[in-house]
């Protein structure tokens, strides 16, 4: 646990940087068993030949790969597949630089390992952390390959070239399969060196950024691709939870199953004891089947004795918000420029409002579920997970054993979206095996999943703007407050304020702006109100989706003060001067390159022309998720309201991103449309309330997603650019929300400072 706990440490402050580390660790290139393989040298391990390391087993495989004897390119992949197609571009950045032929590209996702490093797939962190390193180690590859395919020919290295998976020199070619076989590589590369290797200019790029097949797809399509939930193994019996009526400190007075034993299949109820903490209060109903387990859960009568939150409402965590916000004791100064006081007490006038967000569910489309058992010793977890590192150590303080004596299976992912960062789920099962003493499948239904999610939390936030008499901004404060998930689950990974106190970056990411608006103060405040009542969750662009649509609203209704068009007061306030300038290698340009993206929005938009009546266009911006990573995105929605019903119908979606170096142009444009979508959907159709301690809405007859009827137009661009590849997966996320609240404010002249925007909220602000 404490050498985890240092790893993640030292992670957490490598994610902090500015750009990811190389290994210290010599890396090694040698021909050994299945074929050539790139990898590590383990720590400590003198390196005199790389292929005898490799051969015996002294190495430490990162996210590398290997070049087999028939040709074949297999790239290991270390982050969770979901739907977004992260292999396809990891594998893509080391096929360029090895210059293999992507039909000969394949991928590998990895089981838990130590070997492989902190195991997690979010904050859209996946290509920016793994680009640099991914280049270097396939240029070293092709370096290795051209050497030993010049001695194979007998000419220099300098007369040949790699180009589709062969070392070309003149009109001989030779294949990366027949050196593989005929050869004999055996050559490693210091860390200087590896960081000196020389990559591609962009102009020579064949793969980055051009249009080529998703190496997932035909898996997916024929059904051959494992999920979660298709694991299986000889034996097993199948679970389903009894989940108690608050998410901590419940306990089970009794389990009457009287009923459930005429039910065939059914075999028993078992009542966990979880030494975690994880799962209190817990029940798991064994049956023969999935369908029998559920038979059998829908008569069982459990005696449970509540915890302290068992009448907690949404209204009590929101009010416990404000008086917070109103505490100036509490919480994390993130910001804090000198000068605020003074802009706010020599102001002509004040700007203030109170943005509010109500609970979000993730609802991914496939349920949490998990397959655990102990094989020769050994425990494994089946499952789909985005963050094995997290849960590891959990499940090893739940099961009494070392984390080493602990792996996880990987399974793609049917859904993940920030719940599957959090593998609690996999607790419960693990328990019920060692319990029973055989596999056990735990599957949860749908509304079991509801009620044990790890949900976006509730927000209140209350920002102020100081003017003088000529309309100028001369300050600006921000105070938002929420439960924190980093905070439940990753406290590790929480940096101090200005004031010294430690804060949740995932939940006030977003708020820290490019805007030039005079002094700054920035306050992200805890409410553990909302902690206690259940498990705060990272969900899809995580803080920011609920940030940005405060900071948002708040600057448009700042340019409505002044008298300013939108777009135009926020790129009069986008310069890049001061902490907005930016820097290398991220966010080169700074803040002109938000002003890029508003500027061309703008110019493919309706925005500035006539639109019919009850129409209207708003307009959001971002920096995505994290300040040292910025993905500057633009948004501008259209929107009509029925001022009858109240309905807003949302016509279409504008979008313009600057990711940098754009790898796989197909699934970056998948994952714009699919955030840019759930934006949306979170804006004016879904989200759910507290009541009694838990959430009110648990299937989809009541919480309601965005359906296909609701599905806008949409028009997406991407910036060409060569700077530093950046996150898509969550950044337009958070700029759709606050477009929307805009555009219905241009439309119908009705302010909307809550989501979801409902029709009565719209009918009553209409007659107001």
């Amino acid at each position: 646990m404490r050498k985890f706990a240092k790893y993640l440490a030292n992670s957490a402050t490598e994610q902090a940087s500015d750009t990811p580390r190389l290994s210290r660790r010599g890396f090694l290139i040698g021909a050994a068993g299945a074929g050539l393989t790139m990898a590590f040298a383990s720590s400590g391990i003198p390196v005199a030949s790389a292929a005898k390391s490799i051969s015996e087993g002294a190495f430490e495989p990162t996210i590398w790969f290997q070049v087999r004897p028939d040709g074949r390119v297999i790239v290991n992949i270390v982050e969770a597949e979901m739907g977004q197609h992260v292999g396809t571009a990891l594998a893509r950045i080391v096929a360029d630089e090895l210059e293999a032929d992507w039909n000969d590209v394949e991928l590998h996702y990895v089981d838990s390992d130590p070997k492989w490093g902190l195991m997690v797939t979010g904050g859209s962190w996946s290509v920016w952390e793994n680009f640099d390193k991914l280049s270097r180690a396939g240029a070293a590859g092709r370096t290795a390959l051209i050497e030993e395919g010049a001695k194979l020919m007998g000419v220099s290295a300098g007369q040949c070239q790699a180009r589709g998976s062969q070392v070309i020199a003149g009109d001989r070619a030779i294949s990366y399969a027949d050196i593989v076989r005929d050869g004999n590589i055996d050559r490693s590369f210091s860390e200087e060196e590896l960081k000196a290797m020389p990559i591609k200019p962009p102009q020579e790029r064949r793969l980055i950024g051009e249009e080529s097949k998703a190496l997932d797809i035909p898996d997916k399509t024929d059904g051959t691709a494992l999920y979660g939930l298709d694991a299986t193994v000889e034996g097993m019996v199948y679970g389903r939870p009894l989940v108690p009526p608050t998410r901590y400190g419940t306990s089970i007075n009794s389990v009457d199953d009287s009923k459930a034993k005429s039910i065939p299949g059914y075999q028993q109820t078992l009542v966990l004891d979880d030494a975690s903490g994880t799962v209190p209060g817990w029940a798991v109903v064994i049956a023969d089947s999935v369908h029998a387990a559920n038979a059998a859960a829908e008569v069982i009568k459990v005696d449970w004795a509540a915890g302290k939150t068992a009448d907690v409402s949404e209204q009590q965590i929101l009010d416990e918000g404000r008086r917070l916000i109103d505490d100036a004791s509490t919480g994390a100064l993130v910001v804090n420029e000198d000068g605020v006081d003074n802009a706010f007490s020599s102001a002509d006038s004040v700007l203030e409002q109170e943005y509010v967000t109500h609970s979000v569910l993730h609802f991914q489309l496939e349920p949490v579920n998990a397959l655990a058992f102990q094989k020769d010793g050994r425990w494994e977890i089946h499952t789909g997970n985005q963050w094995q590192s997290l849960i590891l150590p959990t499940l090893a303080k739940a099961l009494g054993e070392k984390e080493d004596n602990i792996v996880m299976r990987t399974y793609l992912l049917g859904g993940g979206f920030g719940r599957r960062l959090n593998g609690d789920y996999c607790v419960p099962a693990a328990l019920a095996a060692k319990q029973l003493g055989k596999p056990v499948k735990l599957v949860l239904t749908r509304e079991d999943d509801s009620r044990f999610d790890s949900i976006r939390s509730p927000s209140v936030q209350k920002l102020r703007m100081a003017f003088d008499s000529n309309g100028q901004v001369l300050g600006m404060e921000h105070h938002a407050t929420a439960g924190w998930p980093t905070k439940a689950m990753a406290p590790f990974f929480m940096p101090k304020g200005e004031n010294g106190e430690k804060f949740d970056p995932f939940s006030i990411h977003g708020a820290a702006h490019w805007y030039s608006l005079g002094a700054h103060r920035l306050r992200a405040i805890s409410n553990e109100l909302a902690s206690d009542t259940f498990r705060p969750g990272w969900l899809r662009s995580v803080g920011s989706g609920w940030v940005n649509w405060a900071l948002e609203s708040f600057i448009d209704e700042a340019a409505r003060k002044t008298g300013e068009d939108a777009i135009e007061f926020r790129l009069s306030r986008l310069k890049a001067e001061g902490k907005n300038a930016g820097s290398a290698p991220n966010s080169v340009g700074g803040a002109n390159r938000q002003a890029t993206v508003l500027k061309r929005v703008r110019e493919i938009s309706d925005w500035g022309k006539d639109m019919p009546a009850d129409t209207g266009l708003g307009v959001a911006t971002t920096y995505g998720q994290e300040r040292n990573m910025p993905t500057w995105t633009a948004c501008v929605a259209r929107v009509h309201v029925n001022r009858d019903s109240g309905k807003v119908t949302l016509q279409k979606l504008t979008l313009v991103t600057d990711a940098g170096t754009i790898v796989h142009p197909d699934g970056a444009l998948a994952q714009v449309e699919g955030a840019a979508l759930w934006g949306a959907s979170m804006a004016l159709h879904e989200g759910t309330e507290i009541e009694q301690g838990e959430v009110r809405d648990t299937n989809l007859n009541t919480y309601t997603p965005m359906r296909m009827r609701d599905v806008p137009e949409i028009q997406a661009e991407f910036i060409k650019s060569t700077e530093t590849a950046v996150g898509l997966g969550e950044p337009a996320t958070t700029v759709v929300g606050p477009a929307i609240g805009n555009a219905i404010f241009a439309a119908a002249g009705v302010r909307m400072r809550t989501i979801p925007i409902r029709p009565e909220d719209i009918l009553a602000a209409l007659k107001a």
